[in-house]
């Protein structure tokens, strides 16, 4: 399998899992809103849907899409890292590493598997 083909795959099994993996969680969610006034989950979740969403569409052509590629492998990074020093100081749940291990992996699958930035000349041509 090539690496295009390795990168669509992902992108799809990533917005599959950002848009349908919520429908499980919003029960969770909404016990939780209601009983700490949690708005931080809600927020959360839209920004994973609408990101799923375009996950899913820059699957058609990842080249095209380079730079939400880019956003998606770099936010799960940041996140990883907020979830990770919340974590380590007790204010959520030490279960919570496991997710930190998996927007790793996610944000570094998407970095090695970005497509390469296409040259100008090579633009140029495909233009005219």
């Amino acid at each position: 399998m090539n690496r295009g083909k390795a990168l669509q795959i992902l992108l799809v099994l990533l917005g599959l899992l950002f848009v349908a993996g919520v429908y499980p969680l919003m029960a969770s969610v909404r016990i939780a809103w209601q009983a700490n006034n949690e708005d931080a989950l809600p927020m959360m979740l839209s920004l994973y849907v609408t990101l799923g969403v375009f996950v899913l569409l820059a699957a058609r052509n990842p080249s095209a899409n380079r730079s939400l590629i880019a956003f998606t492998a770099w936010s799960s990074f940041a996140h990883a890292a907020v979830m990770g020093v919340q974590a380590l100081r007790n204010l959520i749940a030490r279960g919570e590493l496991l997710g930190v291990a998996a927007l790793i992996v996610i944000g570094g699958a998407l970095i090695v598997l970005a497509p390469a930035k296409q040259s100008v000349e090579r633009t140029s041509a495909v233009s005219a």
